[in-house]
Parts: structure tokens; sequence; C-alpha cells
């Protein structure tokens, strides 16, 4: 099965995390991969500590945002490398396989859109792979068994708030 979370609202990641709590707590094995990320104080990195071994996160990306108008090689060489792990992976059999933020990775160029449909054929029957991110190519939601797009209606950022520990990270 592949899912496929996408769109400009708030919740891609947060959907994909509540598949995972899901599924561990049916005692399976989730790994989470996260391009473009490197911040150790959200609370899923935290949270992959407390439900080690059944849940683990690795992080291929730098703290600061990426510049999805001009990446900088490092971005390009971390993408890659979470690539390289995710295929990796997958010889582990994980339950569930989230890639986060690939969709986004794809399409500001940091991975091949084609190397990537060539990986997601390889995922095996009984593996659930979920992408996330804004901008979901269209082979990726041709292919996805399910495909949710996250609709920005209102965000408290609007309202100068700040990003709040446990709800936003």
């Amino acid at each position: 099965m592949i899912h496929v979370y996408t769109g400009d609202g708030e919740g891609k990641t947060l959907t994909a995390l509540g598949l995972a709590l899901r599924s561990i707590g049916h005692g399976r094995k989730v790994i989470m991969i996260q391009f473009m990320k490197g911040r150790t104080d959200t609370g899923e990195y935290r949270a992959a500590r407390r439900l080690s071994p059944e849940f683990e996160i690795h992080q291929f990306g730098k703290v600061d945002f990426v510049d999805l108008e001009n990446p900088e090689e490092i971005d390009f060489i971390l993408a890659e490398k979470g690539f390289s792990f995710a295929r990796e992976t997958i010889k582990k059999k994980p339950d569930v396989l989230i890639l986060d933020e690939i969709n986004l990775a794809v399409a500001v160029g940091l991975l091949k859109l084609d190397e990537v449909l060539d990986f997601l054929t390889e995922i095996p029957w009984d593996m659930t792979a979920v992408l996330t991110g804004r901008r979901a190519p269209e082979e990726f939601i041709e292919i996805a068994d399910l495909a949710m797009e996250m609709v920005y209606i209102r965000h408290p950022f609007e309202r100068g708030m700040v990003s709040r520990e446990g709800i936003d990270y």
C-alpha cells in the first residue's frame, strides 16, 4: 500500500505519525525517514526514544529550512543519503515506512522522480509506504492506494502566534 499525504495545509506529518502510533499499538514496526528535517527538539523525535524499538526516526536534513528556490549543495547530499538509507531500510521489512517530506524533496529537485518511482515498485506488498509533503508529483498520486490533500483554511500564525512546543513541533 502507498499512502500520499500532500497539500498546503498543516497535518501531513501529523497524519503519518497518527498512522505510526496506531501501527505501533498493534505491535508493528515503523521507520520514519525525514527528508529536509534536522531538528531533534520535535515531539516526534523525542517520542521515538520512548517508543523504541517499534518506532525509529532518521533525519536527513539541516536544522534550518531549505531554500526551495535555491537549495544548497548540502541539501542535495543529505537528500541522497536519506534516499540511500530508505533503500537499505526496506530490506529490514518494517510494517510501515514513512518517507516524510519526500514529495517536496522531489518537487524541488533534491531527488529524481524516476528513481523514487522505481524505488516505490520495490516496496514489498505487505509494507505500507507513506509519502508526505507539499507538492506531491502527480505520478505519486496516480500510483497511491490512498491520497489525501490537506487544505489550508486558517492558521494561528496569521494572528501572530508562535510555534507551540508539543503542538506545532
